[in-house]
């Protein structure tokens, strides 16, 4: 297979698994009496009815876009990153500590600096991961879910401790000079809790594709990811670049908890479970091919369905979860891509034959 072919799978092998899923979900809906057409116009009816629910479509899918690029960018470098939860958690906590602190800041350098905050935190707690990978052979898997664990009781115990009112199970407020919100945007969108975030994470998918993709820092990280000895013959330092991987895997999950907590909550709550949005970052990252901007579509399908899911209920009495059905059938087409290569197969020949007619 030629490098025209792979990039035409890249393409396909997801779109062919989303037609599936969404098609297979239809059909498990008429076993169940409903009616899939109604449903899914339900759902975009949610997801884009009116400008309050586009804005808070948009406010779904931005860390989304985040996680799944924390994600994608580890596993583009050999490394799955399943602690980008835990990542996200710390960056929240650092953004709401500087959010909170660091009001002698102006407005616009007050907001930078907490998410500069939630970044280099969740740097931190990837590059953990990383550290112990490298310089113990601890695979990547164990601790970044063990370390998930430890943050969300080491984040509950910084808000009970520092951050939080008595009586109360969410934080004081961040500061208004640390928002990320801009008030005209806000007012168009009838006050949906749309953000700065949303630019933030698109300008991470462009530095993803650029970093990785265009300079030597980059092509060392794919190079340890691909073969690891044999960059490391080349005179690579192999277990510097999966440290760096893992902490720049980990700054795009910490930025977006601070997201959250910047830019649609302003606090942050005593958590009994985790948020999701890191595990949800691992479909994210395989529905866009782990590509940066294949990520980036992969949560706009994520955040819609996720989003959307409310409005099936309400608007043609479909349980939501069938939404999860649909999600995990898109992901098993994709884990079983085998079943689908035949069909892209089949398109480039017919396209080839066309092309000798």
């Amino acid at each position: 297979m030629n490098s025209k072919e792979r990039n035409t799978d890249v393409f396909f092998l997801p779109l062919i698994a989303i037609v599936l899923g969404l098609a297979l979900g239809a059909i498990i809906m008429l076993l169940g009496g409903y009616d899939p057409i109604a449903a899914y116009l339900a759902l975009l009816n949610k997801a884009f009815g009116s400008m309050y629910n586009f804005g808070e479509t948009i406010r779904q899918i931005t860390p989304l876009i985040l996680t799944g690029l924390a994600v994608a960018f580890a596993f583009r470098t050999g490394l799955f990153n399943i602690g980008a939860e835990g990542q996200f958690l710390v960056g929240s906590l650092a953004s709401l500590y500087v959010g909170v602190e660091w009001t002698f800041l102006p407005t616009v350098l007050h907001a930078a600096a907490a998410v500069a905050a939630g970044a280099l935190a969740g740097a931190f707690w990837g590059a953990l991961v990383g550290y112990a990978k490298a310089k113990r052979g601890v695979h990547e898997v164990i601790t970044s879910i063990m370390l998930n664990w430890i943050a969300l009781f080491f984040v509950n115990y910084m808000v009970k401790t520092f951050f939080l009112p008595a009586g109360q199970q969410r934080s004081v407020a961040v500061a208004e000079t640390s928002y990320l919100n801009i008030p005209f945007v806000t007012e168009l969108f009838s006050n949906a809790r749309l953000s700065f975030g949303f630019v933030i994470a698109l300008l991470c998918a462009v530095f993803f594709h650029y970093y990785l993709f265009r300079t030597k820092g980059g092509f060392e990280l794919r190079a340890v990811g691909f073969n690891r000895h044999a960059a490391q013959y080349a005179g690579m330092n192999v277990n510097g670049g999966i440290v760096r991987a893992m902490a720049i895997s980990g700054a795009f999950a910490g930025i977006a908890g601070a997201v959250e907590v910047l830019g649609v909550f302003h606090y942050q709550s005593v958590l009994t479970v985790s948020p999701g949005y890191g595990f949800q970052g691992i479909a994210v990252a395989m529905i866009g091919g782990t590509a940066a901007f294949g990520t980036v579509l992969g949560a706009v399908l994520m955040g819609i369905l996720t989003f959307g899911a409310a409005g099936m209920k309400f608007g043609a009495n479909v349980p939501p979860e069938l939404v999860n059905i649909v999600i995990a059938l898109i992901i098993f087409f994709l884990a079983a891509s085998g079943i689908i290569k035949p069909v892209t197969r089949w398109f480039r020949g017919r396209k080839q034959r066309k092309e000798a007619a």
